[in-house]
């Protein structure tokens, strides 16, 4: 079996970084992507946006917190994993994230590239 995701987007907030009671460094990050879809009838060009949860261990948490910032566009491999949970309340919740295992800036930040 394989579970290999490979993403490039721009991050849409700064990293969320912080320390498990292990010690060890946990970053939570948000990118989104953009997919081509065609052309709408008046011939303008139409792009759907996907945002994405990724979540970071160790290193590679300490690297996003040093040199990653909202607007900067990443190369991102990892695996997708979905997790659940039972609220206070009772409820049962889910999400799905991209465990990262490497990621790569590309180019400059947005804001440098202006």
């Amino acid at each position: 079996m394989i579970n290999k995701v490979i993403l490039i987007g721009r991050l849409v907030a700064d990293p969320d970084v912080h320390a498990a009671p292990s010690g060890t460094h946990v970053a939570n990050l948000r990118l989104a992507t953009t997919t081509y879809a065609g052309r709408d009838d008046d011939g303008a060009r139409r792009e759907y946006v996907d945002h994405h949860a990724l979540i970071a261990f160790g290193r590679t948490a300490e690297f996003a917190a040093e040199h990653l910032r909202k607007g900067r566009l990443v190369y991102v491999e990892g695996r997708s994993q979905t997790r659940s949970w039972e609220t206070p309340e009772g409820q049962r919740r889910s999400a799905t994230e991209v465990v990262v295992d490497s990621f790569q800036p590309i180019g400059p930040r947005l804001e440098e590239a202006s």
